[in-house]
């Protein structure tokens, strides 16, 4: 029989990809890339954070024109209990990785990773991101190479690298 924190996890990760399938052809649609969703609960308040993409950029003007769009498909189906707040915003530099096609996008770029379950004592690890190998995500950290399974990783970032 599966533990509680399993049928918990497996429960967040179908509510997740509901929301996905409904926001996921609006934003399409509407010409942008939908990079990734966080839905955040805190307590009877959640956040709902649609990040969006497009070749040429997003504007604040995007974001709310996406916001309006998304909003009214989500007054109509009602997937999230209680209230909560609905943000649309680009990756920006610090953008969330969320699929292996992430991951392979940005090879050679700096990422910080927190792991679902410690590796070696730790959960948070910060390193050159390798690449890919077919459901693993190749981390370069001091001077050693990990293979971190994605089911693995709870949140991967970009680390900003700028110029002096």
């Amino acid at each position: 029989m599966p533990d509680a924190t399993a049928i918990g996890a497996l429960s967040v990760a179908t509510k997740h990809a509901a929301l996905y399938a409904l926001i996921e052809p609006v934003v399409t649609a509407m010409g942008f890339e939908l990079w990734g969703i966080d839905h955040l609960s805190q307590g009877k308040h959640s956040r709902l954070v649609i990040y969006i993409e497009r070749e040429s950029g997003v504007s604040v003007e995007d974001c709310a024109d996406i916001s309006r769009q998304v909003g009214a498909v989500l007054d109509v189906e009602d997937p999230i209990a209680g209230e909560y707040r609905l943000e649309v915003s680009s990756p920006g530099m610090a953008r969330p990785l969320y699929s292996l096609d992430h991951f392979a996008r940005f090879q050679g770029h700096q990422v910080a990773l927190k792991l679902r379950m410690p590796f070696d004592g730790r959960r948070k690890f910060k390193g050159l991101l390798a690449g890919v190998e077919g459901d693993e995500v190749l981390l370069q950290f001091e001077g050693e190479e990990y293979c971190f399974p994605i089911e693995s990783i709870d949140q991967a970032t970009i680390v900003p690298q700028f110029d002096d």
